[in-house]
């Protein structure tokens, strides 16, 4: 399940691309199977085990181009590893909302960014996030979880203070938006809701399958609903 869009942000083969925030791989995966150079990096050394291997595996599997290279590491969004201007792209999906001095991690996307570069941010949507906080304190508050509700324009904001210019955004998963409702509705730890039982069964057959039906439908509904806000920006030359 992806939540950048490729066709607006293209990627090349040979391009080198962070995916900050990388946690079970998604993006990075994605990426790879494009032919870019891909670093997953991320907090979870366990994530970036298992993402490490499923790397492995999609190679020996002949899943990725022969010239495409990848690293997964574990690493800290404040100090990133890497010199300046070390990629084309870079990705951080879903990960920002979680770090208290986020406007740190801006300045360290900027920093590792080619110039003429481009970022991909994609957070939760002010909406459906805010009814989840008003639904549950057990949705966010836990170890690692959101410590704030961004609005478009807070993100916006961020990106031009590190001088990025942002180029275009959409919204992404209206349908996840109910379900997310359901779950601090009844209870974030409760799998026993037969009503979120069924809903989680038709995201996964929606995700497996992908019918025009639930393709299209979510489409007409991202303006409204979308559970995530997704921003893209660029490095000036």
């Amino acid at each position: 399940m992806l939540t950048v869009d490729f066709d607006r942000f293209p990627i090349m083969p040979g391009e080198r691309v962070l995916d900050l925030g990388a946690g079970a791989g998604r993006h990075s995966f994605a990426l790879l199977r494009k032919g870019a150079d891909v670093v997953a990096l991320d907090h979870s050394m366990s994530e970036m085990e298992s993402v490490a291997a499923m790397f492995a595996a999609m190679r020996e599997a002949g899943e990725v181009p022969e010239s495409a290279a990848y690293l997964a590491v574990r690493g800290d969004a404040y100090r990133l590893p890497f010199p300046d201007g070390s990629f084309d792209k870079v990705v951080a999906a879903e990960v920002l909302e979680h770090l208290p001095e986020d406007e740190r991690a801006f300045a360290e996307l900027e920093r590792v960014l080619k110039p003429g570069g481009k970022l991909a941010v994609t957070v939760p949507r002010w909406f459906p996030e805010k009814v989840c906080w008003s639904l549950s304190d057990a949705y966010h508050e836990v170890e690692g979880g959101h410590v704030r509700i961004y609005r478009r324009g807070q993100i916006l904001e961020r990106l031009r203070a590190v001088k990025l210019a942002p180029y275009g955004s959409h919204h992404a998963h209206a349908l996840h938006s109910p379900y997310w409702w359901l779950k601090c509705a009844v209870g974030v730890d409760n799998d026993a809701s037969r009503m979120v039982q069924a809903y989680h069964r038709m995201l996964v057959w929606d995700i497996m399958k992908g019918p025009k039906t639930t393709r299209i439908g979510e489409s007409l509904l991202n303006p409204v609903l979308g559970k995530s806000l997704v921003v893209y920006a660029a490095k000036r030359a």
